[in-house]
């Protein structure tokens, strides 16, 4: 039997040989995931020898790794904002960027009751912050792939949310009844232009769905559909995940459509990562 120690060293050994990034972090964690400890016990147990079983497990799940599959997918989960969702193959991974979008709406939508909108959801993550995070949330998670879909409603189910959250399938606001209110669309839509895909970390350009990627020519694709149907439909308003350097344009989007205090937010990387407008004043 080998020592947890030397399968930590192996293992990061390969991972670093696969080009992956952060090649100790996901050994420790991939480590932590089949022995069912943290990272403070895995490192507690250097000198515990693994199973056989147990090294079988992690070899399919390092394989995975050095394969460059998503390690929130192996993992099947994903932190994100306060809380755990779970993810898979075929949903994109939450980003830490996108918790200034929640941060940004959750300045915006007060304790009273409300409808939120979360287009493009994947897994969900977004409009569930909000929900868990404010009791009087009503929301609508909507999403044209299956597997999105699944995962929302696995989410949904995860927290418990299913008496105040409607998983339905479409684009952008067409799933929503036309009699429905919705006062908040939040969305994190596809904004990569399509030339800068196979530029990508191989996690995203060979993995990800491109469905939740490919936002067209520019990037601009989806923003041109979703802005002007959240201006007929949103009741106060619209915040919006953007790409490095598209917050101007997303932003003059936003004043045709008839959005007042538009503005853009910066993500703890300094760059405008959301834009959000009113309604009315």
């Amino acid at each position: 039997m080998k020592a947890l120690v030397e399968v930590l060293t192996s293992t990061t050994r390969y991972l670093k040989e696969r080009g992956v990034a952060s090649p100790r972090l996901d050994t420790e964690l991939l480590l932590g995931h089949v022995l069912g400890l943290d990272r403070v016990q895995v490192y507690m147990q250097f000198d515990r020898p693994l199973t056989e079983l147990e090294l079988e497990s992690l070899r399919g799940l390092v394989r995975r790794r050095g394969n460059r599959e998503p390690l929130a997918w192996i993992l099947g989960k994903r932190d994100f904002f306060e809380h755990s969702f779970r993810v898979g193959p075929g949903v994109l991974v939450p980003r830490p960027d996108t918790e200034t979008l929640v941060e940004a709406a959750l300045v915006w939508i007060d304790e009273s009751p409300s409808f939120v909108a979360d287009v493009c959801t994947g897994t969900g993550c977004i409009g569930l912050s909000i929900a868990l995070a404010r009791p009087e949330v009503k929301l609508f998670l909507t999403d044209l792939s299956p597997e999105a879909l699944a995962c929302a409603k696995a989410n949904v189910e995860l927290h418990e949310l299913a008496s105040r959250v409607a998983v339905l399938r479409g684009d952008l606001l067409q799933p929503i009844p036309a009699g429905r209110p919705i006062d908040w669309v939040l969305a994190n839509p596809p904004y990569i232009p399509t030339a800068e895909l196979a530029t990508l970390e191989p996690e995203v350009r060979d993995q990800e769905p491109r469905l939740a990627l490919d936002g067209g020519g520019d990037g601009l694709e989806i923003y041109r559909r979703l802005i002007p149907e959240a201006a007929r439909r949103a009741r106060r308003g619209l915040l919006l995940e953007v790409g490095a350097g598209q917050a101007p344009m997303v932003g003059e989007l936003m004043r045709m459509a008839g959005f007042l205090e538009v503005e853009a937010l910066k993500d703890l990387g300094g760059v405008e990562r959301v834009v959000r407008g009113r309604r009315s004043a």
